[in-house]
């Protein structure tokens, strides 16, 4: 598709303004490299183009994945659409939700800007045939992306990017691609959610709680969750709590670059936390923070996972029916743990799982 074919398709006429009053230069930069479907979805800045998240962008990479799931014989399944709070994440679900509607799924659109891994439980928890999250995660402020789980919660891998980056192609123009109208649902799926993750894990002792969301949605879905679990004493980081698109107390909002939790660990000395925790702004990740006697020390997502891993298989009542799982982009200590428990380790590819057909306790 020319630019021009581009502009004259564009349903929104902000962005089609946009291009159309673009230079030649910047036009062929913008119409030279689109965006590619990964494991991962899409990312990139809002703006106008091919090579950026737009409303036309949204239509069709939705139209794409209706197609795959329609030719899996799935169509007119449920679907999960969610949302974070960044620039055009509300705009993006609507489209979303209305594209998949208009191809004759049953949508759920998700009411406000929700975690997540909120989105990852109701597929898993309603039984949807995928579920949507309009997120850059941890991206700069200027982006937004869009994030697809597969039945059961998991975060799809290849071949499914391969089919939808191709049906991606293969689109009609997005002022071509129909709209049915789709309210926001009414649910508690959220606090679902939150009852879930409390239940988890029960608090035994006064632990100390210093948390940050980084100006992203989770801060009142952890905190929840904490308290209901037994932590009575949560403090957060009252500048970085509400959601904010433009992320303004950090440079970067990632909770593992440099920098970005240092009012957490100000936050963490002056109450006393035995334990800090910061979200990234859509709360898939956290990164974790223990004190060593003057200072803090940020553990690794490594290191977090096998202090976790190794915790949960000292409770587990015969290890040997344990199975670990980690991806292949993992530290394999994990697996050594595993092996001195007596359990065994399951190697996979981010976002994959082992056999649901293995009779085996799961960590």
């Amino acid at each position: 598709m020319t630019p021009e074919e581009w502009i004259a398709h564009d349903p929104d006429p902000a962005t089609a303004a946009e291009l159309a009053a673009c230079g030649p230069d910047e036009l062929a930069a913008r119409f030279a490299h689109p965006l590619v479907f990964g494991t991962a979805g899409l990312r990139g800045p809002v703006r106008g183009g091919p090579d950026a998240m737009n409303v036309a962008v949204v239509s069709r990479v939705t139209w794409a994945v209706a197609q795959v799931l329609g030719g899996r014989g799935l169509a007119g399944a449920h679907v999960i659409v969610g949302r974070d709070s960044r620039h055009g994440s509300a705009v993006f679900a609507t489209v979303t939700a209305e594209v998949l509607a208009a191809q004759g799924f049953s949508v759920q659109l998700l009411p406000g800007p929700v975690p997540t891994p909120v989105v990852a439980f109701a597929v898993r928890h309603t039984g949807a045939a995928a579920g949507i999250q309009i997120t850059a995660s941890h991206n700069p402020p200027t982006d937004n992306g869009y994030k697809v789980y597969a039945d059961g919660g998991t975060q799809i891998v290849s071949p499914t990017d391969r089919e939808i980056e191709a049906a991606m192609a293969a689109a009609p123009p997005a002022d071509e691609i129909g709209r049915a109208p789709v309210e926001p649902a009414v649910t508690d799926l959220v606090e679902r959610y939150i009852a879930r993750a409390a239940g988890v894990r029960r608090a035994t002792g006064s632990a100390r709680v210093a948390l940050t969301p980084l100006h992203g949605v989770g801060g009142v879905v952890a905190v929840e969750a904490l308290q209901r679990a037994g932590f009575g004493q949560v403090h957060t980081v009252g500048a970085q709590f509400a959601p904010d698109p433009d992320f303004p107390t950090v440079a970067f909002p990632n909770p593992e670059e440099h920098g970005a939790t240092d009012a957490l660990l100000a936050l963490a000395a002056d109450v006393g936390a035995d334990v800090a925790i910061a979200l990234d702004p859509d709360a898939d990740r956290c990164a974790v923070a223990i004190p060593t006697g003057p200072g803090w020390r940020m553990l690794s997502g490594d290191e977090t996972g096998w202090l976790l891993g190794d915790y949960i298989l000292s409770r587990v009542a015969d290890p040997r029916t344990a199975v670990v799982a980690s991806t292949v982009v993992s530290s394999r200590m994990l697996a050594a743990i595993a092996r001195h428990r007596g359990a065994t380790h399951v190697a996979c590819v981010p976002g994959g799982y082992a056999p649901r057909s293995q009779p085996r306790s799961r960590v």
